[in-house]
């Protein structure tokens, strides 16, 4: 079965009729839900259910369930996750139990979210935040310290494998910095690559063999000043592929982003071009998908057998007691709440 290199949106909490002929005929290799999509649990995984019967397979369904601002998932039907830079005050307290916190925290969060049929994650953020730049980042780090970052970003991405949830790393080759929110606007990163290299860069390479990444749009003035690394060939050969070493499975960010500029058939074009395996169109409108769907090819080569590495990765590993586990996170959590 051909297999195209998209993963999309849709529109409500039920999969209308024109969806459903349109995925099974366009047949993407996953799909993303976002709140407009969430309403109960028994609704969600029914959705997900009809997605899938929808392309004739058991694809991805992802969703961005980081915690704290970014979190599709809510009470009362879900756990209230905290923002990822709380486990980082942690760790300035107690190694040990941030590291373990944080295993808890996403193996909770992978747990909700199999419950329900989802099973990719668009998390850890690895963009280092920086003093001056735009808030959209901030406090969705675990820290603005590498060695920190890195160390924390391991144990979330091993608490989501475990529970059969593919961790998407984000967003390469790092957002952190930038001035403005790419969702509104395209930041323009000045830096030398020799002081990215040093800085924004270090945690990306430290994940070279996660399975799945997800572009940053923004533009890098030292590799290419016309183009945003999504959509900029040099970018992806020389820092994605080259400087970070990744050999994963790279997804753009969202096409409608106000970051990117020009048609949707255009922009799917040039990001698979530029070399990204996988595009992602996130509004849910049909006639956008249309146009995506104009513009993408089936998956083939490199991609196709990166993408069936992301696929095998959503198989739960371990048996799992989840109230037994939140009872340890929160005493871990509660460590915070000592006097020092």
């Amino acid at each position: 079965m051909s297999i195209n290199a998209a993963i999309f949106g849709c529109s409500g909490p039920e999969l209308t009729r024109g969806e459903a002929a349109f995925f099974r005929d366009c047949k993407p290799w996953g799909f993303i839900l976002f709140a407009r999509n969430i309403e109960t649990p028994d609704q969600v995984r029914k959705l997900c259910t009809d997605l899938r019967t929808s392309v004739g397979r058991d694809a991805l369904v992802f969703i961005d369930q980081e915690g704290g601002r970014v979190r599709r998932l809510k009470p009362p039907h879900w756990r209230k996750s905290p923002f990822a830079g709380i486990f980082g005050d942690l760790y300035g307290l107690n190694r040990r139990a941030a590291r373990r916190a944080t295993w808890l925290n996403f193996r909770l969060i992978a747990d909700e979210l199999r419950a329900i049929g989802i099973t990719a994650n668009c998390a850890p953020v690895l963009d280092m935040p920086v003093w001056g730049a735009d808030p959209i980042i901030s406090d969705r780090a675990f820290s603005p310290k590498p060695n920190i970052m890195i160390d924390i970003a391991h144990a979330c991405m091993a608490g989501l494998s475990a529970g059969g949830i593919v961790p998407v790393i984000k967003h390469l080759p790092g957002h952190g910095r930038a001035k403005v929110d790419s969702h509104k606007a395209l930041p323009i990163i000045k830096e030398s690559l020799a002081e990215l290299s040093q800085t924004d860069f270090v945690p990306f390479r430290a994940f070279a063999d996660a399975p799945m990444a997800m572009t940053a749009h923004v533009v890098l003035e030292c590799i290419d000043t016309d183009a945003p690394i999504t959509v900029s060939k040099k970018g992806m050969d020389e820092i994605i592929r080259g400087e970070l070493g990744f050999d994963g499975l790279v997804m753009s960010d969202d096409l409608d982003m106000k970051a990117l500029k020009g048609g949707l058939t255009q922009l799917t074009e040039q990001t698979l071009r530029a070399g990204c395996d996988i595009v992602l169109q996130c509004s849910g409108n049909l006639p956008a998908m249309v146009k995506v769907a104009n513009g993408i090819k089936s998956l083939a080569g490199k991609s196709l057998k990166r993408a069936q590495i992301a696929d095998i990765m959503s198989i739960p590993c371990d048996d799992f007691d989840a109230v037994c586990a939140f009872v340890e996170y929160e005493n871990l959590m509660a460590l915070l709440d000592k006097p020092s």
